[in-house]
């Protein structure tokens, strides 16, 4: 069983990375960001990769920081308090993920590969977009995160995965409109571009895999802050003299919003565990975070929106980033249905 409360070595990991990002990732930093064509705040990434947390489970030996997947996944829940826009998920978990389990983290330690399949890919599924010949690809792969900051893309063909550049001749990267533009998507269209064999697809399995696991922490993150504003705006917003806080309607919503969230961190501990450790349970692990940590980020941001009242709904309150990012999220490495669906299968329970 993994040990679901947080180090000191996390709780100092935490700290240090929540006054980073106060400083340097303030929410109206991130809501100009969205309006221009900057892929993600490079000048962040780079303070980021400085402090060490882009390569938090690579082997020292190999450059990284020798930590492992339950630091990277506190990493996370700040990310995620903060909507960075940063490439964490794509090249650092993602990224990472497929280079260690193709036996490569010599290419892993600073966080530049990003794993070349559509975000929506849940973990199981197999990419077939793109075909090889001859150390040769071609092919078309849809709506790829973090596809702008990549200097190498992990590309899944055939039986293999494949290193590509993505200056070569025949590699084209086209950003495409998301939703949440804190996160860009991009589409990835291959022309018999030159690539390297690394690994095969087993290592895409199990990156998809590690990140389900931890994107449930970035899902936690988001919905922690969420309730904090939230319960921060009712206690100091008076209607007909009193707090609206003290009206039991919202006291109550609240509450079962608390629990949610309370428990949503014991799974995303545990599945962060099962990452770190290897163990066998991971899948089981990783369905479970989705499908709670999912569902309890959409709701944490629409609720704290519609508690705002009107302010929630406009572009001068993050309220909106949180949302765009949950519901982006939600879709992102399988639905909570998907992964409900797959939980079934896992443990075994009739259809």
């Amino acid at each position: 069983m993994s040990d679901l409360l947080y180090s000191d070595v996390e709780d100092d990991l935490r700290a240090g990375l929540r006054a980073l990002l106060a400083e340097a990732c303030a929410w109206p930093d991130v809501l100009a960001g969205t309006e221009t064509d900057a892929p993600y705040d490079a000048a962040l990434w780079e303070r980021l990769t400085e402090m060490g947390v882009t390569a938090l489970p690579v082997p020292e030996a190999a450059g990284g920081a020798g930590a492992s997947w339950r630091e990277a996944s506190v990493v996370l829940e700040e990310l995620g308090r903060a909507v960075a826009p940063v490439p964490f998920l794509g090249a650092a978990v993602l990224g990472t993920a497929a280079l260690l389990a193709a036996g490569a983290p010599d290419l892993a330690a600073d966080a530049s590969a990003v794993l070349a399949v559509p975000l929506s890919t849940p973990p199981g599924a197999a990419p077939d977009g793109v075909r090889a010949d001859g150390g040769r690809l071609t092919g078309v792969i849809t709506a790829v995160a973090d596809a702008g900051a990549a200097a190498t893309l992990l590309v899944p063909a055939g039986d293999g995965l494949y290193a590509v550049d993505p200056g070569a001749d025949g590699v084209r990267v086209t950003e495409v409109v998301a939703l949440d533009m804190t996160r860009r998507l991009s589409d990835v269209a291959l022309a018999d571009a030159p690539a390297r064999r690394i690994g095969d697809t087993g290592a895409v399995t199990a990156a998809l895999t590690t990140g389900a696991a931890l994107l449930a922490a970035e899902q936690l993150g988001i919905a922690e802050r969420c309730l904090e504003m939230t319960v921060e705006y009712v206690r100091t917003r008076y209607q007909f003299g009193r707090p609206v806080g003290s009206y039991q309607a919202l006291k109550h919503r609240l509450a079962d919003l608390w629990a949610a969230v309370a428990q949503a961190r014991a799974v995303v501990r545990y599945a962060a565990g099962c990452a770190a450790s290897g163990d066998p349970d991971l899948p089981v692990a990783a369905a479970v975070a989705q499908a709670h940590c999912s569902a309890t980020a959409v709701r944490a941001a629409e609720e704290c929106v519609q508690m705002h009242g009107g302010i929630g709904f406009t572009w001068e309150h993050p309220a909106h980033l949180y949302l765009k990012r949950a519901k982006s999220a939600s879709l992102a490495l399988g639905t909570a249905d998907r992964h409900r669906a797959a939980l079934a299968g896992l443990v075994g329970l009739p259809a």
